[in-house]
């Protein structure tokens, strides 16, 4: 019987994997999906997590990064075709979690989400699922508490660096700390747009008075303009996600 265990870096997953580690010592597979877009500090995590697992974390993917995946694909993510989740996070670890039957699949859903269920399988399919947090009752101020006493910092995301989800001034952040990764959201906007003859943006234009398009906020930046609360709401939170700027569960948890 394998026991894997499924990582988004977010605190929930940190937190129970280390918590069975501690409180159910056994072999665990440790497994993470990562789309090729994934923040420098985020892929620090995941090296750091693996020392402290002490156990190497397999990542499942497709193969080609989200870059190349929305090309193919010829449309942005947005709320309302998330297809970069589906597609290259839950696709991918639910078909090769089918082949490592049978199997115990552990999911990082705390006490205080009574009404999540997770994934769902049919009966009799091999896999069994575990939800080690709820079981202990560890609700979310629990989860930062057991990380916090063991020096265990989440990074600030976990999801894309080209995150539609991402707040004004997290925007505003990734221009300024890694403007290579602002250019390729740039520049796939450009592509898309040119493909189709009309302007798409991963911003939404009516979210706030700010320009929609990347290429036009960067301007923005450039001229020294910067979002409010930018510096409360990220720098002051470094290191932790208590902010929750609304970034998609699964990248998260």
């Amino acid at each position: 019987m394998q026991h894997i265990v499924a990582l988004s870096g977010g605190k929930d997953s940190t937190a129970m994997a280390l918590w069975l580690k501690e409180n159910e010592p056994r072999d665990y597979q440790y497994v993470w999906t990562p789309t090729g877009n994934e923040l420098p500090d985020m892929l620090d995590h995941i090296v750091k997590l693996r020392d402290l697992l002490e156990a190497p974390i397999l990542p499942v993917s497709i193969g080609i990064g989200l870059i190349e995946k929305t090309k193919i694909e010829r449309m942005l993510p947005n709320p309302r075709a998330r297809w970069c989740t589906r597609k290259m996070k839950l696709e991918p670890y639910y078909r090769w979690l089918g082949q490592q039957t049978p199997c115990v699949s552990y999911v990082g859903l705390r006490a205080d989400e009574e009404e999540r269920q997770g994934m769902v399988f049919q009966q009799g399919n091999g896999i069994t699922l575990r939800f080690p947090l709820r079981e202990a009752g560890m609700n979310e101020a629990d989860v930062w508490q057991f990380l916090d006493d063991r020096g265990v910092v989440i990074p600030a995301r976990t999801d894309c660096a080209i995150c539609y989800h991402q707040t004004l001034g997290e925007w505003w952040r990734l221009w300024k700390l890694h403007p290579d990764l602002f250019e390729e959201g740039v520049q796939i906007e450009v592509w898309i747009s040119e493909l189709h003859g009309k302007q798409y943006t991963l911003r939404n234009a009516s979210r706030d008075t700010w320009p929609a398009a990347l290429a036009d906020l960067r301007k923005e930046f450039e001229k020294g303009r910067v979002p409010p609360r930018t510096v409360q709401q990220i720098d002051m939170f470094r290191g932790e996600r208590r902010t929750m700027t609304g970034a998609c569960r699964v990248c998260s948890m």
